[in-house]
């Protein structure tokens, strides 16, 4: 639920919260950048990532990231708890849209983006700095891509030296030669697995999710290719 009302001891006074118009909702967006509060080792190859055009979302304390690039965003969401006063100050002075949740709450803060992204109709999203750190976080940022409304978009992970994604299908990874490529069956085996591009291929075997045969593959050159017949892949491509 959304609260406008509550306040924190620990923060300016929370006014003007609001959710987006509804003329956001209706009008599709090609892509949206989600700002969530993990490690950004690479400040300039996470810069790099970034489009004009692309519609900025922050879940909480990933606001000190954006701001640190320069970058003002469409959207802060969360439950505040990590987001800084100065970083509020900021975005307040700018307007910026925000929607407070209560800290006792069944969602990460992540989540929450998510799904306000979802009901902006994307065609793709991609979750920047929701790598490293705290171990609990990152394979529940890596879960939520799991999710069945995102099986359509293109929802990727990225803190601009790895990229995290699964594979439904027919998946391509671009990179250059030398870069690491590692194939995680997610929540079973995975069927019928074909690569292109890769230093050890894959020719319709079966990966295990207790066996680790799809680790640390190399790319041959700047495009893998990746398909299945048959459940969740998820493809971790490490930048040299």
């Amino acid at each position: 639920m959304f609260l406008p009302h509550l306040t924190f001891p620990n923060l300016p006074e929370w006014r003007n919260f609001r959710r987006l118009g509804e003329a956001h909702r209706t009008t599709p967006m090609s892509r949206i950048i989600i700002f969530a509060n993990g490690e950004l080792p690479d400040r300039e190859k996470a810069r790099a990532l970034i489009h004009a055009g692309d519609y900025i979302i922050c879940a909480d304390g990933g606001a000190r990231h954006a701001l640190a690039l320069g970058i003002m965003p469409r959207l802060l969401i969360g439950d505040m708890d990590s987001v800084t006063k100065d970083e509020v100050g900021q975005l307040r002075r700018a307007q910026v849209p925000m929607e407070l949740y209560p800290r006792d709450k069944d969602e990460t803060d992540l989540e929450l983006a998510l799904r306000a992204a979802l009901a902006q109709r994307p065609t793709s999203i991609l979750v920047v700095a929701a790598l490293g750190n705290r171990l609990d976080q990152t394979l529940g940022n890596i879960s939520l891509l799991a999710d069945a409304r995102l099986a359509t978009l293109d929802c990727r992970l990225d803190d601009g030296r790895e990229e995290v994604f699964f594979c439904r299908g027919r998946s391509k990874i671009e990179g250059r030669r030398g870069d690491i490529v590692s194939l995680i069956p997610w929540n079973g085996a995975v069927k019928g697995i074909h690569t292109a591009g890769l230093r050890w291929p894959l020719n319709g075997e079966t990966l295990y999710s207790d066996k680790t045969r799809g680790m640390s593959n190399e790319m041959l050159q700047a495009a893998a290719e990746v398909d299945l017949e048959s459940g969740l892949l998820l493809i971790v491509h490490a930048r040299r």
